[in-house]
């Protein structure tokens, strides 16, 4: 009995993974072994950074806070032990958009803290 191979399959999946290669320079978006390779490890990086963005975002909520908070000569660490300690539960992003946005709202949250 002859052998069996599923070419509409193979043939699917890797006009499935081409596809995702198009856009890429030289070989890698047109020679399978080269584009398979590629978007294996373009999927390593997109796992990764979606990770890592989140840690990039934080970190320019926290800059934007502080900017905000030494206009009023304060330190960003000294703002929010004094915002946990009066109870006052507004998250980093939402802050950080005060700070920029709306100085007026983020003035007065500075005075309730002080």
């Amino acid at each position: 009995m002859p052998r069996s191979v599923n070419h509409v399959a193979s043939r699917t999946r890797r006009k499935k993974a081409m596809k995702q290669a198009k856009g890429y320079f030289g070989r890698r978006k047109n020679v399978w072994t080269v584009a398979k390779n590629a978007i294996e490890k373009g999927m390593q990086y997109a796992y990764r950074d979606r990770k890592a963005k989140k840690r990039e975002f934080r970190a320019l909520w926290i800059q934007r806070i502080n900017a905000g908070v030494r206009e009023y000569d304060m330190s960003y660490s000294v703002f929010m032990g004094k915002l946990k300690a009066a109870n006052i539960d507004i998250n980093r992003k939402v802050l950080a958009d005060l700070a920029m946005n709306n100085p007026e709202a983020f003035k007065a949250i500075v005075e309730k803290v002080k």
